[in-house]
């Protein structure tokens, strides 16, 4: 019984001393969560105690089958030994989780966290024992590979290794239910302290996607002439390649989890800057604005492919949905202000979209085939031009196609949007004009 309590306490006592410093990949048998010493000291503590325990049941084995009574206080140690050994490793999910709690706490009351550094990083940095995780961003990250490796490596070596320390007695059968539980604790910890890691980047997100929507210095509404990827496309990257390196550094087995999250948030916010804004800075979205709109977005789309959720896949449908209702609308607005345009936008020779193509009259079918051709022409070659930006995204995503071939996969974006308009939407109803 004391044992079991020691065991108990030195977890409680152990959890309040996280150093944050992350251990070698050899301490940590290869495992590929970036892990910090805590779950191994931990995993010291119920080695010594069940050790302990399993000695001194070997020491009073003998005696049981002299006195049945003896046999009886045998069976009463191992229920507790079983009892204890669970409860250790829920105790420690449960101090694991208080630390996520705390480090979300302490970066949102904190007004001068910007992207999970502090205006006084330097002074924080030597307070904390050298070579010690200080952003807390990439602590939360440290939390999460803790409760990974618990959940996938270390309850499971535990349970294997000492759970016949309480089914050695008479007629018991393993409880494979145990581990189970344990696994599903460990499970919901970890998505509860995801959400505070992705909520933490959330304004991040945000900030990226006002400034790339609108604070890049383009005119939705009196755009250029499409000539390939943006800066501020490439700069609005840039952000989820540096969250990208900080989870494939901090808990690399969540990584496709992390980006599918962060990117289903991209999109959203995209959707809701579109609907927030579309009586002041998008209220007019002319021909080549549309078509920049749509081309980066189908970039974006080709270069995170690999992230991209059925979730991220609907909200861009309707982005795009939207995106092409305004320059419908706006359009449309135009030629009754303008009259006497009664073309309709091609590429011709100059390649580019002129000023009274501008105030033509167009049509879904017609900004969307426009599209379609900038994509044709310009996707795969910007996609090459930018390759060194996107490199980490390209791990898992098939090979650049050959142009002639990506040419032909050019049809399907197109017409999803385009068919994702609902049977009452302006844009299918309106009547095309001649």
């Amino acid at each position: 019984q004391r044992l079991c309590s020691w065991m108990r306490a030195s977890t409680e006592a152990i959890s309040k001393e996280e150093t944050w410093i992350p251990v070698s990949i050899l301490e940590r048998n290869r495992s590929p969560y970036a892990i910090s010493y805590l779950p191994l000291a931990f995993r010291s503590v119920i080695v010594s105690g069940m050790e302990q325990i399993n000695l001194m049941i070997l020491s009073v084995k003998g005696e049981a089958a002299k006195s049945e009574d003896m046999f009886a206080q045998i069976e009463e140690i191992m229920i507790s030994v079983r009892l204890a050994f669970l409860n250790c490793f829920l105790d420690f999910a449960a101090h694991l989780e208080q630390i996520g709690a705390d480090l979300s706490q302490s970066t949102s009351s904190q007004e001068n966290w910007k992207n999970g550094y502090s205006d006084d990083h330097q002074e924080v940095s030597s307070a904390n024992t050298y070579g010690s995780v200080v952003d807390p961003h990439k602590r939360l990250l440290m939390v999460l590979s803790n409760i990974g490796y618990c959940k996938d490596e270390l309850a499971s070596e535990l349970y294997k290794k000492f759970k016949y320390t309480w089914l050695q007695s008479r007629n018991k059968v393993e409880d494979v239910s145990d581990l189970q539980d344990l696994t599903m604790s460990f499970s919901g910890l970890g998505e509860k302290v995801l959400e505070h890691y992705t909520f933490a980047k959330a304004n991040l997100i945000r900030t990226a996607a006002t400034n790339y929507l609108l604070d890049s210095g383009i005119q939705w509404g009196s755009a250029p002439q499409v000539k390939g990827i943006r800066d501020a496309a490439v700069e609005l990257l840039h952000t989820l390649v540096a969250v990208h390196a900080e989870v494939f550094a901090g808990a690399k087995p969540l990584l496709e989890k992390i980006l599918g999250v962060l990117i289903e948030g991209l999109i959203d916010t995209f959707l809701s800057l579109v609907e927030e804004h579309r009586s002041d800075d998008l209220r007019s979205i002319d021909a080549n604005g549309f078509c920049q709109l749509m081309f980066e977005l189908e970039y974006f789309e080709t270069v995170l492919s690999s992230y991209f959720t059925s979730d991220a896949t609907a909200s861009l449908k309707s982005l795009q949905g939207t995106v092409l209702e305004i320059a419908i609308e706006s359009i449309s607005e135009a030629v009754e202000t303008t009259p006497g345009h009664n073309r309709r936008p091609t590429r011709g020779s100059e390649d580019t979209v002129s000023d009274d193509k501008q105030g033509s009259s167009v049509s879904a079918d017609d900004l969307l085939a426009l599209t379609k051709q900038y994509s044709s022409e310009l996707l795969q070659s910007e996609l090459e031009r930018t390759r060194v930006n996107a490199a980490c995204f390209a791990e898992s995503r098939p090979p650049l196609l050959p142009k002639a071939a990506y040419r032909g996969s050019m049809d399907s974006p197109s017409r999803n949007y385009r068919g994702s308009q609902s049977s009452g939407s302006p844009i299918q109803s309106r009547p095309r004009r001649r």
